[in-house]
């Protein structure tokens, strides 16, 4: 007889505990998997306990991290941790490979809602949207010659990275007609030739980007990537967008440049501190659009979030190795194995 599989949901998947945030459809793929049973964890928590380690075979994962304190407990049964997005820094991948735990993520679901962000900030930069929204409603109207924007074409945009985002954000930029330039020290020379993006150092990057866009994932190798040094590097008609995880820019840093009309703006989707609090100096700024770390959210990506989580989950029930396989270390521990029949 096959084995059942106990899964949970994250609880931060519902609104007001109610309902979810994603469109329901994607529940079919759950409901529909005679192999598992799952259910919604009690409550919401920003950090996995080894009792629900203890509780569920696989753990589909909205925001919330797990470190080694919630592994290796005799009544151990989690085999998966199934993310909704691309991000896992709050997920201790070596403590989950080291306890047989599989982890995965889901960059294709947000691939290219991230891009549409930071083309989203890009275009409301360029057009001041900011500054005309506020004398609109202050009854300004002329003062509409003091708030002019730029022109996209020629222009130079600029990302720190160059991964599965980056490469989508030039491509649905192509039209624009904008110079691209990238820097990651694993990109491919083909794959930058292919979409027009010139590979340049970490410098050339910031001093000659006229919008530029982080776009890597946090670690200890990027915490703080961008700081004093960078923001001094870039052009003062030049915007900078963050919208990836708040640790990889230096925010007093950020706010030194931005105060200081050393950088002409910013648009700032993720903070360091989440969710940042209300006096941050940078939410008095006027030259910034902010948002909730949420810029993304749209049904469609909401929709693809849980189905790749849901779809991980039901892929390792059936024994399938799970699509975006962070850890494939962890297939060789006697867990996994004794799963999968090897």
């Amino acid at each position: 007889m096959a084995q059942t599989l106990r899964v949970g949901v994250t609880r931060d998947a519902l609104l007001d505990g109610t309902k979810p945030f994603f469109d329901a459809s994607a529940l079919k793929i759950l409901d529909g998997a005679k192999e598992i049973a799952w259910e919604y964890l009690p409550d919401t928590k920003k950090v996995l306990t080894a009792d629900d380690a203890a509780k569920y075979d696989i753990i589909s994962v909205v925001a919330a991290g797990i470190g080694a304190d919630a592994l290796g407990r005799a009544d151990q049964k989690l085999k998966l941790v199934a993310g909704f997005g691309a991000g896992y820094d709050n997920r201790d991948v070596k403590a989950l490979t080291a306890n047989g735990v599989l982890i995965t993520n889901n960059p294709d679901a947000v691939r290219r809602p991230m891009a549409t962000t930071q083309l989203t900030f890009i275009l409301a930069l360029a057009h001041k949207l900011n500054h005309k929204d506020r004398i609109t409603r202050a009854g300004r109207w002329t003062d509409q010659r003091q708030y002019y924007g730029v022109g996209l074409t020629g222009r130079t945009l600029a990302t720190l990275g160059f991964g599965n985002i980056a490469k989508e954000l030039f491509r649905i930029c192509k039209p624009l007609d904008m110079k691209f330039i990238a820097h990651d020290p694993y990109a491919k020379p083909d794959d930058a030739k292919a979409l027009g993006v010139t590979l340049v150092d970490y410098d050339t990057l910031f001093r000659e980007g006229d919008f530029v866009c982080v776009n890597v994932l946090l670690n200890d190798s990027t915490r703080k990537l961008v700081g004093e040094r960078a923001f001094s590097l870039m052009k003062p008609t030049a915007y900078f967008i963050s919208a990836a995880r708040g640790p990889i820019v230096d925010e007093k840093a950020m706010y030194k440049a931005l105060s200081e009309n050393r950088i002409a703006g910013a648009g700032i989707d993720v903070f360091e501190q989440e969710p940042t609090p209300p006096d941050n100096p940078i939410l008095k700024l006027e030259n910034v659009f902010v948002s909730p770390h949420s810029l993304c959210h749209t049904d469609e990506c909401n929709r693809l979030l849980a189905e790749g989580s849901f779809r991980s989950a039901t892929a390792y029930a059936r024994k399938e190795t799970p699509p975006k396989l962070i850890n494939p270390d962890a297939l060789q521990h006697p867990r996994q194995k004794e799963w999968f029949g090897k």
